[in-house]
């Protein structure tokens, strides 16, 4: 298991995608439905350059076996940040909890959950924990 400190963790790549991220938010502010902030979303990470898959479908493995189920990520950016949007009014712990599975599942490095509902972007970086020894 790698040793990796989470302040320097994938700061480039997630540098450039919270740019994106901003300037959504400052352009749209918020009150808008999820489905608007992804279209907006998909805009700045094509202007920006960033390789992105939108709407990715996610295998769930189960002792051994891929299940029929699966989960769809609003983003999956440098094949390896997943990003989930939320419109909410409050972050919870079963929106953290999503990323999360999503990470399992896929074995990705990092997570950004990022909420327009507030009147102030925010944004949370999730870590894959299980792949990862990261300094706290």
């Amino acid at each position: 298991m790698e040793n990796i400190d989470k302040d320097y963790f994938l700061q480039e790549e997630t540098y450039k995608i919270r740019g994106c991220l901003l300037n959504v938010h400052s352009g749209l502010g918020c009150g808008f439905l999820e489905k608007v902030y992804q279209e907006a979303i998909e805009i700045e990470l094509k202007r920006s350059g960033i390789p992105y898959q939108r709407e990715a479908k996610l295998a769930i493995q189960y002792r051994g076996q891929t299940l029929s189920q699966e989960y769809v990520a609003d983003f999956i950016c440098y094949d390896k940040i997943i990003i989930e949007v939320k419109a909410v009014s409050v972050i919870n712990e079963m929106h953290r909890a999503q990323v999360f599975n999503y990470l399992k599942a896929t074995n990705m490095d990092l997570g950004l959950l990022a909420n327009f509902g507030e009147k102030s972007l925010n944004v949370e970086r999730l870590f894959n924990y299980r792949k990862y020894n990261i300094n706290k």
